[in-house]
């Protein structure tokens, strides 16, 4: 999840339905749109709080980046109209569009809180003429462009960047109208916006619905029109068999894992961990957790990705090794843990069987509920007040946060940070790859986490409704390519 770097821009009536069918989508007005998602943001400053539900309502809407990462995971121009990477890829010239300047200057100073700091700390930019930049990696960076496009690289406006978390200025087509919070954030279409004409929504109400039962009556009432990763697998053939509803799978780049804080005794033992992972069923938990759509993992990446090597051979699941494990470290059961949930149905119900299934081997894991401004502050931030938590990791290129000592599950590694060095740094691809696998192996084996699924995705939309993203490389909505067809 989170952390931040800047860069600085200059930014200058229902219809009646017949046949009796609910006032969907296909009713509303053809220039509005109703979008609801799991989490309300505890904030709209992406570079400031970490947090996927930041991006889903702020990027490529009110903010922009450079580059813009597409449904498929490629990458095309933003703020940057082109760009040349040099053949050792420690070079980027970047073309950029009029008026726009920016600095990594906030982004890489010593009190920023961006997520993606080491990312900007690297770069050194050299300015060529009022239109051209030169970005010079320290190291390379073979995933760049595609970071660049990421919620931590958004242009901001010096003089709005702090007040960026409630009164957001930025360089998109769309601005803040109101939020009010616990309800609706609502964006609208800025009419001096560069592209203003190729705009097709110009209102939209985002609603935050948390429980399974009420996205599924939302939807079914046509009270909302679009629901991106939606938690409504037992409810598909309703929306399936419903010519009102369209229905997409999305693949991602996601990893659900149950984070393990490192800090806490016995958890800093690599034989209690073991033991943690030897005692889920991985398939039970996608099962209960979201309906089987998921496929398991054995380390921080997913199949797929570039890289990928499968790990789930290193901690299957055995409740008669995690015994032994625990026996080992000297650990007298039960081993009384904290294990925090955070509001998404697959961290509610996905928790309630690993907690089960814990229990059998002699842990118990105490659950407790806790809203997403409690998790962000207390379990991922302040001072990491848990033992357990369980948790979807979205960014497709973060296993940068293994090398943080400071970070939330506080692992350390000296071997995985001099081989993930390797992974971004050595000159060959086929090295680079190399390393990267020998990085999830490590992984893998230290037990640094307890990987679990990598999520399919399901977005729920009005059947009328044009250019949604097939897939989920990054959580982005991108307001502008919607349009009523």
């Amino acid at each position: 999840m989170l952390q931040r770097r800047t860069f600085i821009a200059t930014a200058a009536s229902a219809a009646t339905v017949s046949l009796g069918l609910p006032a969907t989508a296909q009713t509303r007005r053809k220039d509005s749109l109703v979008l609801a998602l799991t989490l309300e943001p505890t904030g709209l400053d992406p570079t400031a709080k970490a947090g996927a539900e930041i991006s889903e309502v702020v990027l490529y809407n009110i903010f922009e980046t450079l580059t813009k990462i597409q449904s498929d995971g490629s990458v095309k121009p933003l703020l940057a109209e082109s760009w040349e990477v040099s053949p050792d890829l420690k070079t980027t010239t970047f073309r950029l569009r009029k008026g726009v300047k920016f600095s990594f200057d906030r982004a890489a100073a010593a009190g920023s809180t961006n997520k993606d700091k080491r990312t900007f700390t690297n770069l050194k930019a050299q300015v060529v003429d009022d239109h051209t930049v030169v970005l010079i990696s320290q190291d390379i960076e073979p995933d760049l462009l595609f970071l660049l496009g990421q919620a931590s690289a958004i242009i901001v406006e010096p003089r709005s960047a702090d007040t960026n978390a409630t009164q957001p200025v930025g360089t998109g087509p769309y601005r803040l109208e109101a939020w009010n919070k616990g309800n609706t954030i609502v964006l609208a279409k800025r009419d001096d916006w560069r592209q203003a004409d190729t705009i097709a929504i110009r209102r939209v109400s985002f609603r935050f619905i948390s429980e399974p039962a009420a996205q599924v009556a939302a939807l079914l009432a046509g009270d909302v029109d679009l629901f991106p990763h939606a938690s409504v697998s037992r409810s598909l053939p309703q929306f399936q068999n419903d010519r009102r509803f369209q229905v997409l799978f999305n693949a991602s780049r996601g990893k659900t894992i149950l984070a393990i804080n490192q800090r806490r005794k016995p958890l800093d033992d690599v034989r209690v961990r073991r033991a943690l992972l030897a005692a889920i069923d991985r398939k039970a938990v996608i099962e209960a957790a979201v309906d089987g759509r998921g496929v398991p993992i054995g380390s921080h990446y997913v199949p797929g990705a570039p890289g990928y090597v499968d790990t789930l051979g290193i901690n299957p699941y055995d409740p008669e090794k995690a015994k032994r494990l625990l026996a080992e470290a000297g650990v007298k059961t039960p081993l009384e843990l904290n294990f925090i949930l955070p509001p998404p149905p697959y961290a509610r119900q996905g928790g309630e069987l690993i907690a089960a299934q814990l229990a059998k081997v002699g842990v118990n894991a105490k659950l407790q509920n806790v809203e997403w401004a409690q998790w962000i502050g207390n379990t991922y931030g302040g001072a990491h007040n848990y033992d357990l938590t369980l948790i979807l990791h979205v960014e497709p290129f973060d296993l940068v946060n293994y090398t943080k000592p400071d970070y939330y599950w506080g692992y350390r590694s000296a071997k995985f940070n001099e081989v993930f060095e390797k992974s971004r740094s050595s000159p060959r691809e086929a090295d680079r790859l190399r390393a990267l696998g020998e990085a999830q192996r490590l992984l893998a084996e230290d037990a640094a986490n307890g990987f679990l699924y990598q999520p399919q995705f399901i977005t729920v939309a009005a059947r009328g409704l044009r250019g949604l993203w097939k897939d989920q490389p990054i959580f982005a909505n991108d307001l502008s390519a919607l349009s009523w067809g």
